[in-house]
């Protein structure tokens, strides 16, 4: 099963396409939730190419490394990547001619231990603080 979330980024495809790819953007939005954030990430964006990133509770408690492989790029459009058994990918939409914003969405498959909301609601969260980044900067 697949899961999509999407959010609109009222800013350049190219800033947008930046602050998504950047290591140094990453750890400041990659983030489910207040109480947890990403300590490092690490990106090399080419097909073939893997990325990392570590996700820890701000408390200490828990840490995980979320990591893959990239295995479709396509600059200011799309990445496709695998992790685990798992794949996702991201489209990165302009608005139509007059209309501003780049929409980012993700669509991912499902994994089976949290429920599909669950999973839903915490990659949204993690693509609304995406979007709240851009626009702060």
């Amino acid at each position: 099963m697949k899961i999509t979330v999407q959010t609109l980024v009222q800013a350049p495809i190219a800033r947008v396409w930046q602050a998504y790819t950047t290591p140094q953007d990453i750890v400041q939005w990659n983030a489910a939730s207040d109480d947890w954030h990403t300590t490092q990430a690490s990106v090399d964006l080419r097909e073939g190419g893997s990325f990392s990133s570590r996700m820890e509770a701000k408390d200490g408690s828990f840490g995980f490394d979320f990591a893959g492989t990239y295995t479709r790029v396509v600059p200011h459009e799309l990445i496709a990547y695998s992790f685990g058994d798992r794949t996702a990918q991201v489209e990165f939409v302009p608005g139509a001619e007059g209309h501003a914003g780049v929409t980012v969405r993700v669509t991912f498959d499902a994994e089976t231990l949290h429920p599909v909301e669950q999973q839903r609601e915490g990659w949204q969260a993690i693509l609304n603080n995406f979007a709240r980044h851009v626009h702060a900067h």
